[in-house]
């Protein structure tokens, strides 16, 4: 679930659609650990749930073996975070507790939060089907899609069953092999360097 986007709409909550919780939901073998991006109209129903104001997901340790995670897309200006602290957390996640990480975000490789946290961090991708995402708004379906391609992000021990899994979703894409390259993010120049082997 997510909290926070604004996108065409003044709503606060918008949750991913039923048939991608329950894609995730069959992945990890009908359950989620985590949602640390929960709300009240949340279809996630992990083990464990993080809501603002109660629980800042920010704030709290990700300490679970499977991790569900539909963050906000724009900018908090009120607690000054964005789409990137909760990508950083994704990553610190997977390498602290050996957490398997599912993200929904938006497909933006030209910026550098997918640079710092995708490209050589990240698994595989899922670049889903579905070309304009009808998240729920406030818990229901309005019919409206997102203006924006979205995709499936995951670090995790499994990317061969990840990909056959979701394959069904969308263009799977293992990028595991960036593991090995060395990732530059400079002001003026983008490089992507690939280690000797």
């Amino acid at each position: 679930m997510t909290a926070g986007r604004h996108v065409n709409t003044l709503s606060q909550s918008w949750g991913t659609p039923s048939k991608y919780i329950n894609a995730v939901k069959a992945f990890w073998g009908g359950r989620i650990g985590l949602d640390p991006c929960s709300n009240e109209y949340s279809i996630v129903n992990a083990d464990i749930e993080f809501m603002l104001p109660e629980k800042d997901g920010l704030k709290e340790e990700w300490n679970s073996n499977t991790i569900y995670v539909n963050p906000p897309y724009g900018a908090d200006r009120n607690r000054g975070t964005t789409i990137k602290d909760w990508l950083a957390k994704c990553v610190e996640s997977h390498k602290k507790y050996d957490s398997d990480v599912i993200a929904l975000i938006p497909v933006a490789p030209n910026t550098g939060h997918w640079k710092k946290f995708i490209f050589g961090q990240a698994d595989a991708i899922c670049f889903l089907y579905d070309t304009r995402l009808r998240f729920l708004e406030n818990g229901h379906d309005t019919g409206k899609g997102a203006p924006m391609a979205c995709c499936l992000i995951y670090w995790g021990r499994d990317v061969d069953r990840f990909m056959a899994h979701f394959i069904e979703y969308g263009a799977t894409v293992n990028i595991s092999n960036l593991h090995k390259c060395k990732i530059g993010v400079d002001k003026n120049i983008q490089t992507l360097q690939f280690a000797s082997f």
